[in-house]
């Protein structure tokens, strides 16, 4: 059920009228970042270009916190989820890397306009 939950960063859905606000969702994720991964990205970083392993690992984590995102206002009873904020941050110390994304957004019911 909650693969049907539209997500938008908009306030609104072109040919949909919310019918209900349910409240606001939030999905935190925290991801450990490897630290040979650490290594090479400050490598590229170094000597410039793209660093493939972080951009996956960044791709991962909004994966999966925006399908915690529709889970959780899928359980609400809610259809979509509009004006999604995407918040990345890393959290680091102790020779540890981690990388936090929150995501939130407004649970609605929706029905075709």
């Amino acid at each position: 059920m909650s693969q049907q939950v539209i997500l938008t960063t908009s306030s609104h859905l072109e040919g949909y009228r919310v019918i209900e606000h349910i409240d606001i969702v939030s999905s935190e994720c925290v991801f450990g970042m490897n630290v040979f991964k650490d290594m090479f990205a400050n490598f590229r970083d170094f000597f410039g270009g793209r660093n493939k392993s972080s951009q996956n690992a960044l791709r991962d984590a909004r994966v999966a916190c925006l399908d915690e995102l529709r889970a959780e206002a899928a359980q609400m009873g809610a259809n979509a989820v509009i004006g999604i904020d995407l918040d990345y941050s890393e959290i680091s110390g102790g020779g540890k890397s981690m990388l936090f994304l929150v995501a939130t957004g407004t649970a609605v019911k929706v029905v075709r306009a």
